[in-house]
């Protein structure tokens, strides 16, 4: 289907701009260090990141760190982080166990989830200081103990180091912040874009067809309201993370044909 392009065309010489800005800072910079997150049988991961105000904007109980200000400052940095999720791994595919299943359930499937809230089932993480002050401010759903959840959920039972999950996600977070696409959204917070716009700006950044492995999520009415990016990343490949050979194709996401970006105060 042929994108539309009336949008894109006004911004196309000031993106450009933040790609040749991207690709010089990109170039100084060390590329991640080898991941201990490749586990055998695991062909990739999904990179979840939120758009905060967007998300609380679309609650209509909204959380704890929807209504504390101070909870809130990792917004200002552009996308916070939801999680960064395995695929369904080829011990658990041999065992029967869907791609469907894997992705609703997850560890779940092997250790039930607890009754009650995690902040109650679940002793926090035990992180380095350093790394957890990180993670206060990029995860502002750690107020209500998403980091345990998404451990519990994600990577308990695949055994894989939480220290080495929340690092590795901190540092694909600030890839995609510091990158011409995180420029482009945070440069239309409090407005309205194509869908195809994100996904031009996303190929611009990383590389042409490289928008396969950007999955929008959006929700209110008409699937309008950005809530999520999710990105695709080879689980053998996150040390080189945003390179375009680096990311693998996703599924179609949910949002109409214009997206608002809400802002942090909106």
């Amino acid at each position: 289907m042929k994108r539309s392009r009336s949008y894109w065309r006004p911004k196309r010489a000031l993106l450009l701009g933040l790609v040749g800005g991207w690709l010089a800072v990109a170039s100084a910079l060390p590329a991640l260090a080898s991941s201990p997150l490749a586990r055998e049988g695991v062909e990739h991961y999904t990179l979840a990141l939120t758009w905060h105000p967007g998300f609380c904007a679309s609650r209509s109980r909204p959380p704890r760190e929807c209504r504390e200000a101070r909870l809130r400052r990792g917004a200002e940095d552009g996308f916070v982080l939801h999680g960064l999720w395995a695929s369904l791994p080829d011990d658990l595919r041999e065992r029967g166990v869907t791609r469907r299943d894997w992705w609703r359930q997850g560890c779940f499937l092997e250790t039930p989830r607890p009754e009650g809230g995690f902040c109650r089932a679940h002793a926090p993480l035990a992180l380095p200081e350093p790394l957890a002050s990180r993670l206060d401010r990029a995860m502002p759903g750690r107020a209500s103990c998403l980091d345990r959840y998404q451990y519990a959920k994600h990577a308990a039972c695949l055994a894989l180091p939480a220290e080495a999950l929340f690092s590795t996600s901190l540092e694909l977070l600030e890839a995609v912040n510091d990158s011409a696409f995180g420029d482009f959204v945070a440069l239309h917070r409090g407005g309205v874009v194509g869908r195809n716009a994100l996904i031009d700006a996303f190929e611009a950044a990383f590389g042409e067809g490289t928008g396969r492995a950007l999955r929008l999520e959006c929700r209110g009415r008409g699937n309008r309201l950005l809530t999520e990016v999710r990105i695709g990343i080879d689980a053998e490949a996150l040390e080189r993370f945003p390179a375009a050979d680096s990311l693998v194709r996703l599924g179609r996401g949910r949002c109409a044909t214009r997206v608002s970006i809400a802002d942090v105060d909106g």
